[in-house]
């Protein structure tokens, strides 16, 4: 059989493509030169292609991958870091934007681009679409022998009640009809003939994977804009407001302020973490539990909830992640005076080291008649290994702080900011030769009668990621859409069946063709095979079938 090709403006693709607009350079069909309004239309063309927005869609992908293999700008810490290591290569990697990929105005032009090909992609089709759903399917061909699906049969019934059986048959599967009229451009046809078609929902799923995805994009800007992420450090036993003075660090969206932080405050009433004990996995985690109690604005009652690793906590709209943990030791300290100075649970990080060997800084510019800063390394559970103090587990079974002293300027009143985590020692002299180490109730005397420091225990700390995002559950909708009209384009086949009936010597030959616009699977040969061979028995019978579903 040959294959029918259907023209250009083949009614299969409800959402096909205008012609391809005249090649640059041309003349207009005015007469006249290719003027700016021409290149223009030329220009929206090309962006509203499919091809036009794989290509930005590849980009933006590739776009992302330095954002999420980089440190970003809402990690400076890192990106210095990054800039130490790298002296050479940063300054160029700085320069192209790629420390903060996701505000750089090469990302946004591409974001922006893709949006507006999808825009200029879809409205078109949303409306050839609604267009289409009331299209009848088109006349069926005169020699339905050269469709690439084909039947033929005789039936004793008249031609115009064989193609009335044929019609039943057809709309009891589901197919939408159109039946020749004497209205018809061939009066001589009228009652000979039926066309049938179904899955028009493929090109409904493929708009629909479309739809969602201009949705995707739409709700993460609305999460660029209108969102925020912010951390904080929370000492077992503290307090924080959801304020942006009492962050550790805030990263407000576009069109976010301050003032737009949920007046929600969160205690740490107890945190606890178990470890492997034995075996390959010795010193990993298996179970993190915060305990906290949070109110969602100020006099408001208290709440109870608890917080583990991928179960955030929803407060007043914003979700509390748990991302980490560690050990704060605690000191006092007494100065020259005897007086107590200091008197806190100090927040040490882990460092590369593993088993949370963490260092920390202890600063106290209140001490008479010096300041003094103390910088130190807390071990969970110590052991000497060739005279140096090594953590074997993550727990504090065996826990020892070792201390160095210093006395002086700690700099911290010439109004440069300066790192909770880290000692200036360019105004202070070491007041100790060598590390001291300490165990929870032991006490370092200061040279020269300064005082004294007192590790006296530690308790727990967690890391808490507070964020905000408006375009989270949006995203989600519209990328489950996504999936399932993804599904109704790949599972669902556009197909025609065409039925004439003539008449001749012997009576009424029927003839059925049939044809898939794709048909990748193979589906549609059986089904055709079903459908002629129910259209057969039907008309031998000269009875209408009773409708069944698809």
């Amino acid at each position: 059989m040959t294959d029918v090709r259907a023209p250009e403006t083949d009614p299969f693709d409800p959402a096909a493509e205008p012609d391809a607009p005249p090649r640059p350079g041309a003349a207009s069909p005015a007469g006249g030169g290719f003027g700016l309004a021409d290149w223009l239309k030329w220009a929206w063309r090309q962006l509203t292609s499919m091809r036009i927005a794989l290509v930005l869609l590849f980009l933006l992908a590739l776009g992302s991958v330095p954002g999420s293999m980089l440190p970003q700008a809402n990690n400076p810490s890192a990106v210095q870091q990054y800039f130490a290591s790298h002296p050479a290569l940063a300054p160029w990697l700085n320069h192209l934007g790629l420390f903060n990929v996701f505000a750089a105005p090469w990302f946004a032009a591409i974001y922006l681009l893709l949006f507006a090909s999808l825009v200029g992609c879809v409205v078109p089709r949303t409306f050839r679409l609604a267009g289409s759903a009331r299209t009848l399917p088109p006349r069926a061909p005169r020699h339905l022998a050269r469709l690439p699906r084909s039947a033929e049969y005789a039936t004793p019934l008249p031609p115009a009640e064989a193609v009335e059986v044929a019609a039943g048959v057809l709309a009891g599967h589901g197919f939408r009809l159109r039946r020749a009229d004497s209205a018809s451009p061939e009066p001589a046809d009228a009652g000979t003939w039926v066309s049938a078609e179904k899955g028009y929902l493929r090109e409904a799923g493929n708009l629909l994977f479309h739809l969602a995805l201009l949705g995707v994009l739409v709700s993460v800007a609305l999460g660029g804009l209108f969102g925020y992420k912010a951390d904080r450090l929370l000492v077992q036993g503290t307090t924080f407001a959801d304020t942006a003075s009492a962050l550790d660090e805030f990263h407000p969206g576009r069109l976010v302020t301050a003032a737009d932080l949920g007046p929600f405050t969160i205690t740490l009433n107890r945190f606890d973490a178990s470890y492997i004990a034995s075996g390959p996995q010795r010193g990993q985690p298996s179970a993190f539990d915060a305990q906290v109690s949070y109110t969602e604005q100020p006099g408001g009652p208290a709440r109870t909830g608890h917080l583990a690793v991928n179960r955030p906590l929803s407060i007043d709209g914003a979700k509390v992640y748990l991302i980490g943990h560690g050990y704060a030791p605690q000191f006092t300290v007494t100065d020259a005076r005897g007086q107590v100075v200091y008197n806190a649970p100090t927040p040490f990080i882990a460092g590369p080291s593993g088993n949370l060997l963490s260092e920390g800084v202890v600063k106290v510019p209140d001490a008479q008649p010096e300041q003094l800063g103390f910088t130190g390394v807390f071990v969970p559970t110590a052991v000497d290994v060739g005279g140096t103090l090594e953590s074997v587990f993550p727990a504090a079974d065996n826990p020892v702080v070792s201390l160095i002293a210093y006395a002086g300027n700690l700099g911290m009143d010439n109004g440069v900011p300066q790192s909770v985590y880290q000692l200036d020692t360019g105004g202070m002299r070491r007041l100790t030769a060598t590390p001291q180490i300490l165990q929870p109730g032991q006490s370092l005397k200061l040279p020269g009668g300064r005082g004294t420091i007192t590790f006296t225990g530690y308790v727990p700390w967690v890391s808490l990621a507070i964020t905000h995002d408006p375009g989270q559950l949006p995203a989600l909708i519209c990328g489950i859409a996504a999936l399932g009209g993804l599904l109704l384009s790949f599972m669902i086949r556009r197909r025609r069946v065409f039925v004439r009936a003539r008449a001749d010597k012997n009576g009424t030959t029927v003839q059925v063709g049939g044809l898939a616009r794709t048909d990748a699977s193979g589906g549609f040969e059986a089904e055709f095979a079903s459908l002629a061979a129910e259209l057969r028995t039907a008309c031998q019978q000269g009875r209408h079938p009773q409708p069944e579903g698809e």
